[in-house]
């Protein structure tokens, strides 16, 4: 015989199904609804403009390699330029210049009494109207390629894209502000490195007029080679005398003067000779004026040469380094570079109210799926 189970019971709303119900209506439903009502019926439209910039920087040319070199110390990075545009269009310093202009906070508070959700109140300050600009101006930034996009909403249609224009117009004041102040750096650091050149070759020139002075020796290398074709000189004197002394002595009487006198002859130019050698590395003869070695007079001159010479070197730079900077000077090194000028909207895009509503009914719905399963999971464990 087979056993039949009870058919079960009909199914019945009971008091947690009418709980979650109502929960869901007055959680979900209601603020859902009021949502839709508030976007469709109350809000304002809202015109977008948008523009596109970045910045730029003029390339100098170069007219040597000595030129060109020192160029690249007059010009800053663009990509750093662009980051600080980034930060000055959220500044305080813009939106506060751009309220004396366009009277921003007149026209965002205008439908205060009708649209409080989308509109600043008439009594914001100025922190409260930066946090509502960075909601009406939206800012699209790539940092590899250093564009910069603007969304910027108004009520109207001209007033977004005055607005729009008036932020194009303050950047391109401080990115010429900043062109001006790098110039003018670049003039002052390159006109102080010129002075101290100038000063520096100076002292150079005065050390070696000094050291002339001193030693009365206009080129030691010149004066050794004069020096140098005396001994040589001596030398050749040298060795005909003592020919004559051999032909001397093969020929006449041992007690001729004329012997005495060419042995006397042989005897003065070694001695001198001696002394020529002597005057290289002591401080006898004619150099004992000054007190001063040969060798050491030459280290001196050729020290003193080459600072003078390094001194000329670095002014020459020095002059190309203010060439450069006079030249980067008379021209905008840095532009602001306007790739979409900024557009008139014919159509009201925002607020995107489906895109909102949609996003209200999301969030409602997570949020009161989690609520109710933290609450029927405590209940449960009791």
């Amino acid at each position: 015989m087979v056993n039949i189970r009870p058919l079960a019971e009909q199914a019945r709303m009971k008091h947690r199904h009418w709980g979650l119900l109502v929960s869901f209506v007055l959680a979900v439903l209601l603020p859902l609804m009021v949502t839709i009502w508030y976007l469709w019926a109350v809000s304002i439209d809202q015109y977008a403009s948008t523009t596109g910039f970045t910045v730029r920087k003029e390339e100098a040319a170069n007219a040597s390699d000595i030129v060109g070199g020192l160029a690249q110390f007059a010009g800053g990075s663009t990509g750093s330029d662009t980051d600080i545009l980034y930060e000055f269009i959220q500044s305080q310093e813009l939106v506060n210049t751009i309220d004396a202009r366009l009277d921003v906070i007149g026209h965002y508070s205008a439908y205060w009494g009708r649209d409080p959700l989308f509109s600043l109140w008439p009594s914001a300050d100025a922190e409260d109207l930066l946090w509502y600009w960075q909601r009406v101006v939206r800012i699209s930034y790539d940092q590899s390629s250093g564009l910069i996009e603007l969304r910027v909403l108004a009520f109207e249609p001209d007033y977004a894209q005055k607005l729009a224009q008036a932020i194009v117009d303050e950047s391109q004041k401080m990115i010429n502000a900043l062109s001006a102040q790098a110039r003018e750096d670049a003039m002052r650091y390159a006109r102080a490195d010129l002075d101290d050149a100038v000063v520096r070759l100076k002292k150079a020139r005065e050390a070696l007029t000094s050291f002339r002075t001193r030693t009365q020796i206009v080129d030691p290398e010149s004066d050794l080679q004069g020096r140098m074709g005396v001994l040589n000189n001596l030398q050749q004197q040298l060795a005909q005398a003592l020919i004559e002394y051999d032909l001397l002595v093969g020929g006449i009487n041992p007690s001729d003067p004329r012997l005495e006198q060419a042995q006397k002859r042989i005897q003065v130019i070694r001695e001198r000779i001696a002394a020529e050698r002597a005057n290289f590395a002591t401080d006898h003869g004619e150099l004992g004026q000054v007190g001063e070695d040969y060798p050491n007079l030459i280290a001196e001159y050729e020290s003193l040469t080459v600072d003078r010479e390094f001194a000329e070197e670095t002014y020459r730079a020095s002059l190309a380094a203010v060439d450069v900077a006079r030249a980067n000077a008379s021209r905008q090194s840095r532009y602001l570079a306007t790739y979409v000028r900024p557009t008139s909207a014919e159509s009201s895009e925002f607020p995107r109210r489906f895109m909102l509503a949609g996003l209200t009914a999301l969030f409602l719905v997570l949020g009161w799926s989690i609520i109710a399963l933290i609450y029927y999971s405590i209940r449960d464990r009791h």
